[in-house]
């Protein structure tokens, strides 16, 4: 006979008030486990299908590990370093795009431009700010990670962690179901299904558009001339979770410094707002169709207010696992709304009269 459902409200009570209390109080211990979980269950179909093709899991796994290092190494040799680069000279260059602003608005628009108008009062101060804090605030960024993290321990722990897991990650699923309670087996493995399908489709699938996006965004930007066509790329997939923002954040910002670079040229202006027509095109109807499918489930809004609440409260380590959080929170909702439209407390009399 099942619990009493206060009995069991109790205990799954305690066990959420647990694992947010961990959050709380290990989340710096537990950050490297955390990542190299994430790291694992993003590339498990990987294995899976290599699984599939004939490799042993092990096999499976030290060939996903190997491709992995050589990216990583890639990427910190050569993408990294750019990045900061084109960030620290869009720091810079930032007052010189905002006077050459003001010359434009002034010779155009007179009358918003003069000595005492608030816009320029405005542009003057945001260049101010930009070039004095933009510098500090990437720098800032940078080394407040490194001593939050403890670089050397997590570069050297998330790859062991996210090989063993990945190694055994079928056998902890099996050892996770046997112990699942056997009165609510089927119902839990309703809902962690639902929950795989949300994250699958949105970790794995929308972190792959953003890379794909923002990859053809930074390559297509430096190939079309743009100075800082890499961060901008880069800004543009980042952000390219959210419907339309990543292409209107980016195409705004591109379209923008290209007004500045290329004055007059209006072909290499058409050329970067084609790019990001191309790029919404490509998202909408070949790449986020493909990769993520119909509606996960996932509202942008409800994944902002999870990572903002979880990164307030738990910090870097909150922010990470406020995805698969906010999916397992939308899925249990959906669950109890469905069995609330098919109780007697939502039909009630006129549910009996339809019978």
């Amino acid at each position: 006979m099942a619990l009493p459902i206060r009995q069991q409200a109790r205990y799954w009570g305690i066990a959420a008030a647990v694992f947010f209390l961990t959050l709380w109080g290990l989340g710096h211990v537990i950050l490297p486990f955390v990542v190299g979980g994430a790291i694992a269950y993003f590339l498990d179909p990987i294995a899976d299908r290599l699984e599939r093709a004939g490799l042993s899991r092990t096999a499976a796994t030290s060939v996903i590990s190997v491709v992995a290092l050589v990216a990583f190494v890639l990427l910190a040799l050569l993408i990294v370093p750019m990045l900061f680069r084109q960030l620290a000279g869009l720091v810079n260059a930032a007052p010189d795009i905002l006077s050459q602003l003001q010359v434009f608005l002034t010779e155009h628009f007179p009358s918003v431009m003069d000595q005492q108008s608030a816009l320029r009062d405005t542009l003057n101060g945001i260049g101010r700010t930009i070039q004095s804090r933009g510098a500090e605030l990437a720098q800032g960024l940078l080394s407040s990670a490194l001593s939050v993290i403890n670089a050397v321990v997590f570069i050297v722990v998330v790859p062991v962690v996210a090989f063993y897991l990945l190694l055994d990650w079928d056998h902890m699923v099996a050892r996770i179901d046997a112990l699942l309670p056997l009165d609510h087996r089927e119902t839990v493995r309703a809902v962690a299904r639902d929950v795989d399908r949300v994250l699958a489709g949105f970790v794995r699938g929308q972190v792959s558009v953003c890379l794909i996006l923002g990859t053809f965004y930074a390559v297509s930007l430096m190939i079309a001339g743009l100075d800082f066509g890499l961060i901008v790329g880069a800004i543009a997939g980042l952000v390219t979770f959210i419907p339309y923002v990543g292409a209107l954040i980016g195409g705004s910002l591109a379209i923008g410094l290209a007004f500045f670079q290329f004055w007059g040229q209006w072909l290499h202006i058409g050329a970067i707002a084609a790019i990001f027509a191309v790029g919404q095109f490509l998202e909408g109807n070949i790449i986020t169709p493909r990769l993520v499918g119909k509606s996960v489930g996932l509202h942008p809004v409800w994944l902002l207010f999870a990572l903002s609440a979880f990164g307030t409260l738990f910090g870097f380590v909150g922010m990470l696992v406020a995805v698969p959080v906010a999916a397992a929170i939308g899925v249990i909702v959906r669950f109890v709304a469905a069995r609330y439209l098919d109780s007697r407390l939502y039909k009630g009399t006129a549910g009996q009269d339809d019978d």
